[in-house]
């Protein structure tokens, strides 16, 4: 990367990802031919487990109290892109997502969004996909794992992240919503593993996620529902 200001800081907040982090930023600095993008790693493991594996030396890495919402703001604070672009360490984001972040970023919108594709081609997972597009593009509410990006800016506007356990994309882009602002979400696709799914079972997680969407809309506080999520999600 150059000695310039980068376009996009890509925060990246892992857990015990020591088996998956080193395929996503190969894949990072794959697609970012142009040297545009600062990568920052975040570890909420205290002994860095995760980023004690990373032998590249064009990658940050830093450690932080537990929770991606508190990850994803120690990374966003260390940040100098224009652009802050928040990614889950199992999924890879589309060959054009540098230019099409920054395009979206020099228009209208405060930010944005990619479409979801897992890596399966499996029927339930085709379906899911096109139910969170859909989703996505009605109600301009976006999940985490389709890459929220944001203006730095506006992101330090609006206060960054409530650092709450879980919910904290449902909640930061409802409040993106409620103040006005416009996410694109984009015709592009990011791809994530559906490996969690598979292990816990799909219609177990599936019935989670829902349980958990329609508590947290009825006002069920963020500290009570993590307890509904198992030991290995609530990483």
């Amino acid at each position: 990367m150059s000695n310039s200001a980068p376009d996009i800081s890509i925060v990246i907040p892992v857990l015990y990802e020591a088996d998956t982090i080193a395929g996503t930023l190969e894949h990072v600095r794959k697609i970012d031919s142009g040297g545009r993008c600062q990568v920052i790693v975040v570890d909420g493991d205290p002994g860095g487990g995760t980023i004690e594996t990373i032998t590249r030396n064009d990658v940050m890495t830093l450690v932080s109290r537990p929770w991606r919402s508190r990850q994803m703001n120690a990374g966003a604070a260390a940040a100098s892109g224009g652009i802050l672009l928040f990614l889950h360490a199992d999924t890879l984001l589309p060959d054009t997502a540098v230019s099409d972040i920054v395009r979206v970023a020099r228009g209208g919108s405060v930010g944005g969004a990619f479409r979801l594709r897992f890596d399966s081609n499996r029927l339930v997972y085709r379906i899911m996909s096109g139910f969170v597009t859909i989703r996505s593009r009605v109600n301009r509410l976006p999940y985490g794992d389709q890459a929220i990006f944001l203006r730095r800016d506006y992101f330090q506007e609006i206060g960054g992240f409530n650092e709450i356990p879980l919910m904290e994309d449902v909640e930061i882009v409802r409040r993106i919503r409620r103040l006005g602002g416009r996410l694109t979400i984009l015709d592009t696709a990011v791809r994530t593993s559906c490996r969690r799914m598979e292990s816990e079972g799909i219609a177990k997680r599936i019935a989670q996620n829902w349980l958990i969407s329609i508590l947290y809309t009825l006002g069920v506080s963020p500290e009570k529902l993590v307890k509904y999520y198992t030991e290995d999600y609530r990483r």
